[in-house]
């Protein structure tokens, strides 16, 4: 019923917009909806983040799981274990560009002879970075709609995407791999049980609002056809504050754009900000030095304290009678 409500929540706006792009509405679909759907996005996204990097972190605690740092004779896993802040950068690079923590994913298995094992499951791990990588591709061939002159590495990726040189237009190695990616993660929170008990509304409608928009940007490359150089025109008029929407352009192209802007709106608002929300977790970002580096507690306050001198001065005819050793006679 979850995925079914997501399914039905991106047909339905893809639908709005493929049918106010045939009654007209193109310059609501066109101008005000994107500029309004930015603004959402660029707002939202900085409120978080800046609420996130104001919290307080009262303990130090990244998630380890190799050797410390400590006698110089053990060797130090120095990027599962960091200590200093370069070894923290190579952390965390290799987080956001390779997923590192996901190599790790193991699934349960029962042997014919009842016994349980844990064997290593890549599988997530492959969909989600074919998912990830082909969408930052994707992004980057889409920035020769919004600028004039297109910049040289947009071309070069873009040439390296379809050097297939399958169909015409050319079939992009990115757009297959991000559609069967999508596929892949949608239907494994279908099929596991465990992976469906847990999963909400939104955990379906992000894949499958994704998956809309890049079902929808096939079709429009490869079967229903628009005129690109009026998509650009559109495109360009955003960037310079010169809206115009010129003639020409598919109602199917509007549908697409709506499912654009809904992901530009949902975006701050939902799960999708693991993106940003990456680099400000506490469990990746720090450094595990307890041992060599004092880690206050922002959230401390003064407090009166009272020294073991001031105790002693209070208590030494107590300890002395009672034998205890004091500092003082």
């Amino acid at each position: 019923m979850k995925a079914l409500i997501g399914v039905a929540l991106v047909a339905g706006l893809f639908l709005v917009g493929m049918l106010g792009g045939s009654l007209g509405l193109t310059w609501t679909l066109g101008v005000v909806l994107p500029y309004a759907a930015a603004t959402v996005f660029l707002v939202g996204v900085v409120v978080r983040v800046a609420r996130w990097a104001g919290s307080p972190v009262p303990f130090r605690i990244p998630t380890t799981c190799g050797q410390e740092r400590s006698l110089p004779w053990i060797e130090q896993e120095k990027l599962e274990n960091p200590h200093t802040l370069p070894q923290v950068l190579g952390r965390m690079a290799l987080e956001i560009l390779c997923f590192r923590s996901l190599l790790r994913n193991t699934k349960t298995v029962m042997t014919p002879d009842r016994r349980l094992v844990y064997t290593t499951d890549l599988t997530l791990w492959l969909g989600a970075m074919a998912m990830h990588w082909s969408l930052a591709v994707i992004l980057l061939r889409h920035l020769r709609l919004f600028t004039e002159p297109v910049p040289g590495f947009v071309t070069w990726v873009e040439k390296a995407d379809g050097f297939l040189e399958i169909g015409l237009p050319v079939i992009f190695i990115s757009s297959v791999l991000f559609l069967v990616a999508l596929t892949y993660l949608i239907l494994r929170r279908l099929l596991n049980p465990r992976v469906r008990y847990i999963s909400l509304v939104g955990d379906y409608f992000a894949p499958l609002l994704l998956f809309g928009i890049g079902a929808s940007g096939f079709w429009l490359r490869h079967l229903t056809k628009t005129d690109v150089s009026a998509v650009k025109e559109m495109a360009l008029g955003l960037v310079h504050f010169s809206p115009v929407v010129p003639a020409g352009i598919s109602p199917l192209f509007f549908g697409h754009l709506l499912l654009v802007c809904t992901l530009l709106v949902y975006f701050p608002l939902g799960k999708l900000m693991h993106a940003p929300g990456v680099f400000l977790s506490p469990t990746r970002n720090l450094a595990n030095n307890n041992r060599a580096v004092r880690h206050v507690n922002p959230w401390d306050y003064p407090v009166p304290v009272h020294s073991y001198e001031e105790y002693e001065d209070e208590f030494r005819e107590k300890m002395v009678a009672a034998g205890l050793p004091v500092e003082k006679e």
